[in-house]
């Protein structure tokens, strides 16, 4: 797994700051049309593997927290959130059932093994509070198994049913899990805001198109 230094030349390279802002405005229509009925605006929220900040700029919550080894990450964050430079399998800067909601996009592909994954899994249901959410989405290998490799730093192929059941086994409860979620690269380039609504409201078209998953599990209360 990429560390600090070749994170950062790898995200520059894959994600140039050319790009940023039409990432921003992509995942400003995603959380105002689906992802804000998840979070409670008064929620304490962490994101896992942060990357350029979108999800958090667009989120509105109580108190933000971002995890990333990529230190360039910390200066893509929205005023006031708290980043610490570190990994998603130990979250000892905060303490046990103290957040509402654990966030992460694209990220568990990366993680070199399914025992470091389940530590992970480990540490978001001792950080959650009863009844607090873990959203969970990333490429589905069922469906992304061409386009999954294309990427030097994708270690650990996962579907939405491997997931499902590493949650499950690790205590969660599964809410809602959509196999068929987003395109692989959803916010690779202009998309209006309209196309992104309206592809939200077809479910229909994820069948087509969607080859990301969306897990939405809770720590039981």
């Amino acid at each position: 797994m990429a560390e600090g230094s070749e994170l950062s030349e790898l995200y520059r390279a894959r994600f140039e700051d050319s790009g940023l802002e039409n990432r921003r405005a992509v995942w400003r229509t995603l959380v105002d049309a689906w992802f804000k009925k998840l979070v409670p605006p008064d929620a304490e929220v962490l994101e896992l593997a942060s990357g350029y900040g979108e999800f958090l700029n667009a989120i509105t919550a109580k108190r933000k927290f971002a995890v990333d080894l990529n230190p360039d990450a910390a200066r893509y964050l929205p005023p006031g959130a708290t980043f610490i430079n570190g990994s998603a399998d130990k979250l000892d800067f905060v303490g046990d059932a103290s957040i509402d909601v654990v966030f992460t996009s694209n990220f568990l592909e990366h993680l070199p093994s399914k025992a470091v994954l389940s530590q992970v899994f480990a540490e978001v249901h001792r950080v959650l509070r009863p009844g607090g959410r873990f959203i969970v989405m990333g490429p589905n290998i069922r469906f992304a198994y061409r386009e999954y490799w294309d990427f030097y730093d994708h270690y650990l192929p996962l579907s939405d049913r491997s997931l499902a059941e590493g949650l499950a086994a690790t205590g969660f409860a599964l809410d809602r899990v959509i196999p068929q979620f987003l395109p692989f690269r959803m916010g690779s380039g202009p998309t209006p805001a309209i196309l992104i609504r309206g592809y939200l409201a077809l479910p229909l078209a994820w069948k087509v198109l969607g080859k990301q998953f969306l897990v939405v599990a809770s720590k039981p209360a």
